[in-house]
């Protein structure tokens, strides 16, 4: 499906109320976020995360980092660079009330998912990004998120390639390997 068609369905679930009553001014800034995030909570586009449900303030940080290039992703920076400050505030408060996505139908091999539950608790990330996984603070909600996002952008931090508004997740990813790292995408894409 292409671009236009996805907008077209962001466009029916806005109207149809999947996603949170907005302005139109707002919902107009949303519909390419949304074309691409998607509609329902749950990105359908290779390594694109899916926004629905995930925190105001970690999302309001990306946003702004993303209008002043400090985080570098086309098509995000030329579609951020207009947004004011009360924007980036109004579009980031509605992308939190979005919904949540769902968990996979697949739930996943269970020996595999709890190797990878152990490393989670190995390295901490129940401290930052809650025990559930639904984010604190500046920290994503994780639970449920593209498999293969969340091991591109895990991989990105531990190369130096992302860099975040500070080094946590750089210093947090140095002592797991790679397929650690894969491990722990598995898991938090099919967290039950």
């Amino acid at each position: 499906m292409g671009r236009v068609g996805r907008a077209c369905i962001v466009a029916v679930g806005l109207v149809a109320g999947t996603f949170p009553a907005v302005g139109a001014a707002l919902e107009e800034k949303l519909e390419p976020c949304l074309a691409c995030h998607g509609a329902e909570g749950r990105s359908e586009t290779e390594n694109v995360p899916s926004l629905g449900g995930q925190l105001a303030g970690y999302t309001l940080i990306q946003l702004f980092m993303f209008r002043e290039r400090l985080r570098v992703a086309e098509p995000m920076n030329d579609l951020a660079k207009e947004l004011s400050d009360d924007d980036l505030r109004s579009m980031a408060d509605a992308i939190a009330a979005s919904p949540a996505p769902k968990p996979l139908a697949d739930p996943g091999d269970p020996a595999r998912l709890e190797k990878a539950r152990a490393l989670a608790d190995q390295y901490h990330c129940r401290v930052c990004h809650r025990p559930d996984f639904s984010g604190q603070e500046s920290a994503p909600r994780l639970a449920h998120q593209r498999e293969d996002y969340l091991l591109k952008t895990l991989r990105e931090y531990k190369s130096g390639a992302r860099h975040g508004y500070d080094a946590t997740m750089a210093e947090a990813l140095q002592p797991v390997d790679g397929a650690q790292i894969a491990e722990l995408a598995f898991y938090l894409a099919h967290l039950r």
